[in-house]
This record gives structure tokens, C-alpha cells and sequence, in this order.
């Protein structure tokens, strides 16, 4: 079984060096790359030094990095983890057992941490929340509890079936809501979470990477779930436009006539717009179906993850 470990970094000249080695000691068979996000520091020469399999992505951007990664890189298993030296190693392993053995297409290492300084206590309230959001758009109650983890391990036909359009952190989120549209089959694995190096800078911009991840799951549930997305906005524009026309109605049936002209055009606008608004929602749902159909197909077209000897 061909196992790689993916490693995309920037600027991580302090912790690389520690990071190829922790997994090549872990996971003595696998092939280590680390793919290098146009570094100003000695990451680059770090992890060739190291011994890993090493190449550069000039577009900035983690989920560029990524997308990058999952094109270039033909393996069974494949683990992706932070080049920040902030995850367990050791427990590559027990994450790669899971996957075979359940036969899963992604384990997620959800985050358990002693230390505050190495999750603060904001970053762990907005993952918890952006988590249940998904949960509820997605229709998925079973939702690993740590959406946001940057330590995965996918089978090849998760990764060769995700159109990776994310740029920056968002990546994690559409990592997730693929596995949900797709309803494959996921698991979680608790994972010890520790403090960067001392010397290391985290790249983590609390609010600018959040909002981000929200324009993220926006877009991912308009495209995945239109006809939800559009009647939100078709149920808005038709309460307006009664709240409008009642007052109207009841004049006209007092008096026979209407004099807020105005209002009544606006009012019939607005149900015209909603009325729109479901229209695009049924068309769209429609062509969604055809779409995940069409990428479920591929999803299978990938060989099954065997147990060894099966």
C-alpha cells in the first residue's frame, strides 16, 4: 500500500526539519512531500536536507498548495498535515488503521490540547460554531467535531474525486463539505495538539481567514443545495410583499379603491422576484442533482481501499 505524507508550508524554516523526520520515523514506508509555498526563509533546502520529496507552488494560497498536491502526487493513503510541527506524528498510524479497517474515505485528527496557548480558547469556540453550521446545512448530524483540523488521511478515492477550488485556509471547510455531498463515509480520531516552535510565526489571521471560511460554506451550500439556498429569498420577498398588500387589500374591500398606487406595484414586484427566486431554486436544484450525480460516478470509478490481504 502506497502511503504519501503531504506536507504544505510557508515559511516554516523552524519546524520542517523536525516534522519529515517525526513521520519518516512513524511511518518508515511512506513517501514524505513537502510542497513549498514560495518561502522567504530556508525551508526549501531544510526539508530537501531533511530527505523529503520537495517542490514549489508559486500561486500563495494553502488551497492552492493542496490542489496542487492531490493533482501531482498517485498514492492509497494519503495523509496531509501541517508543516508547523503542531501535530502528533505518532498517530499517523492509528489514523491510517481507522481508514482501512472501516474502510473510509477520510479520518480527521480532531484537536485535543493542554496547552491554551496552542488553541486559543476564540479559535475554538468559531471552529465549534462554523462546525454546527455545516452540520445543519448539509443535513449531516454526524459531523466530525474538529471541521477546521489541518491533520487528515484520505483514501485515493477522495482524493482524486475533490475539485479543489479553495485559495487560502478555507480548504479545510471544502475538504469537509465534499466528503458530506458526496455522503461518503467519515471518521474521527482524537490527536494531541501542541505549540508551534518558539522561533515559528503562525500564518493564521483569526478574522480575515474566518470570513473567508463563511463566504466559503455560503457558496459551497448555494451550489450543493439551490433549491434550499434560493427559497430563503423566495420566503423573505413573499412575506414583504404580503406585509405590503394587506393593508391595500383591506382598503380595497372598505372602499373599492387603491390609492397607495405604488405600494401595490412594489408589492406585486416583490412576489414576482420570489416567485423568481424558487424558479432559479427548482431549475438549479435539478442541475445540482445531475452534477453530484456525475462526481459520485467518478468517486466510484477510483479502486476501493482494501484491508492487506483482501
Amino acid at each position: 500500500m502506497k502511503i504519501a505524507v503531504l506536507i504544505p508550508c510557508y515559511n516554516e524554516a523552524g519546524a520542517i526539519h523536525q516534522v519529515v523526520k517525526d513521520f519518516q520515523h512513524f511511518l518508515p514506508d511512506a513517501m514524505i512531500y513537502v510542497y513549498d509555498n514560495m518561502s522567504t526563509d530556508n525551508t526549501l533546502k531544510i526539508a530537501t536536507d531533511a530527505g523529503a520529496v520537495v517542490k514549489q507552488v508559486h500561486t500563495r494560497g494553502k488551497g492552492n498548495v493542496v490542489r496542487r498536491m492531490f493533482a501531482d502526487v498517485d498514492a492509497d493513503v494519503y495523509v496531509l498535515v501541517d508543516g508547523d510541527d503542531t501535530y502528533d506524528a505518532s498517530q499517523a498510524n492509528i489514523l491510517i488503521k481507522n481508514l482501512c479497517n472501516q474502510q473510509l474515505d477520510m479520518v480527521v485528527a480532531t484537536r485535543i490540547h493542554t496547552d491554551q496557548s496552542a488553541y486559543r480558547a476564540g479559535h475554538v469556540w468559531g471552529n465549534r460554531f462554523l462546525t454546527r453550521v455545516v452540520a445543519q446545512l448539509f443535513g449531516r448530524s454526524q459531523l466530525c467535531s474538529d471541521m477546521l483540523s489541518g491533520y487528515r488521511v484520505f483514501s485515493r478515492r477522495y482524493v482524486k474525486s475533490f475539485p479543489a477550488f479553495s485559495r487560502g485556509f478555507e480548504i479545510e471547510t471544502e475538504l469537509t463539505i465534499h466528503a458530506l455531498e458526496l455522503m461518503m463515509p467519515i471518521g474521527e480520531t482524537p490527536c494531541h495538539y501542541k505549540s508551534r516552535p518558539p522561533e515559528t510565526i503562525s500564518k493564521l489571521r483569526t478574522y480575515h481567514d474566518g470570513w473567508h471560511i463563511v463566504m466559503t460554506i455560503l457558496r459551497l451550500f448555494r451550489l450543493a443545495r439551490p433549491l434550499m439556498f434560493y427559497s430563503i429569498f423566495t420566503a423573505l420577498f413573499a412575506m414583504s410583499s404580503i406585509v405590503l398588500a394587506i393593508p391595500i387589500v383591506i382598503e380595497y374591500l372598505q372602499t373599492g379603491l387603491v390609492p397607495r398606487f405604488p405600494t401595490a406595484i412594489l408589492s406585486t414586484g416583490l412576489m414576482l422576484i420570489a416567485a423568481l427566486s424558487l424558479t432559479c431554486g427548482l431549475i438549479l436544484e435539478h442541475v445540482t442533482y445531475g452534477r453530484q450525480e456525475m462526481k459520485r460516478l467518478f468517486y466510484l470509478a477510483q479502486p476501493i481501499l482494501t484491508k492487506k490481504g483482501e
